[in-house]
């Protein structure tokens, strides 16, 4: 399992998000409190960030390094500044390579991705069908081979064929995918966390009990105007609300927060 992280708000830096809390992104690194599997995530860790003043794709700086190691992390979460912010400490599925390749968030034009969970052994399960539904453009565009990054490219894959909105598109796939589960008897766990730098679309879903803990902040006098998704609370602030399992949050500028369920 993962530990992840999504900003939302006026501009700030990465470093008020991923070391300055008291639960902070790399204390979760090496003493999660709500992981269901796993006791570290020293498997590397990844930045993905928008800045509304440059064109092209959002910015990313990965690393294969565990977060406390790394000695290009002090410099860089105190230099990077933005609205919109995704981040993640990595604890890689077992068979599944440390490599950059393999490293998150994934991106592709516009859109970054994370994902906290797994599909249950997943190259002799879904990893067929899943690439087997690709277009080729989305197909060429998988680099690694987790489950994590085929899923990403099918969740754009529908939203490009469907139209709509990407939380729509998210939790169409989400049920595909739990379809294909059920007929092989496999278990997914399904967080995903995605963001086109207007918003953040967010699930919690795994048909199994229990799903991973994913957490959301709005209205808190520490981040004003802002929107947290986290896979832990990051400050004792009793604002923090837990996502429901099996349901999709979006938000939006202004606080603006849509709970869908996926059905």
């Amino acid at each position: 399992m993962c530990r992840l992280l999504a900003y939302l708000g006026p501009s700030l830096a990465l470093v008020d998000l991923v070391e300055k809390p008291e639960f902070s992104l790399v204390l979760q690194s090496y003493r999660p409190q709500e992981m269901t599997s796993g006791l570290l995530n020293a498997d590397g860790f990844g930045f993905g960030w928008y800045d509304p003043g440059r064109e092209g794709s959002p910015f990313r700086f990965r690393s294969t390094q565990p977060i406390w190691g790394d000695a290009n992390f002090p410099a860089l979460v105190r230099y990077i500044h933005s609205h919109c912010l995704l981040a993640n400490v990595r604890s890689a599925t077992p068979g599944q390579a440390v490599d950059l390749s393999n490293c998150q968030p994934f991106c592709f034009e516009q859109i970054l991705a994370q994902h906290n969970g797994f599909i249950e052994n997943f190259r002799q399960t879904l990893y067929r069908p899943i690439r087997d539904s690709l277009d080729d453009i989305y197909y060429k565009a998988i680099d690694g081979s987790t489950d994590s990054e085929h899923l990403f490219a099918f969740v754009l894959n529908l939203w490009q064929r469907q139209g709509g909105s990407l939380t729509d598109a998210l939790a169409a796939s989400i049920r595909t995918l739990a379809d294909w589960a059920a007929k092989q008897n496999v278990a997914i766990s399904l967080n995903l966390i995605l963001s086109d730098g207007e918003q953040l679309v967010a699930s919690r879903y795994a048909n199994r009990p229990n799903p991973p803990s994913l957490y959301w902040l709005n209205g808190d006098l520490r981040y004003p105007d802002a929107f947290l998704i986290a896979s832990e609370p990051l400050t004792p602030s009793e604002h923090w609300k837990r996502v429901p399992a099996g349901s999709i949050l979006t938000a939006t500028p202004g606080g603006a927060v849509q709970l869908t369920t996926i059905g």
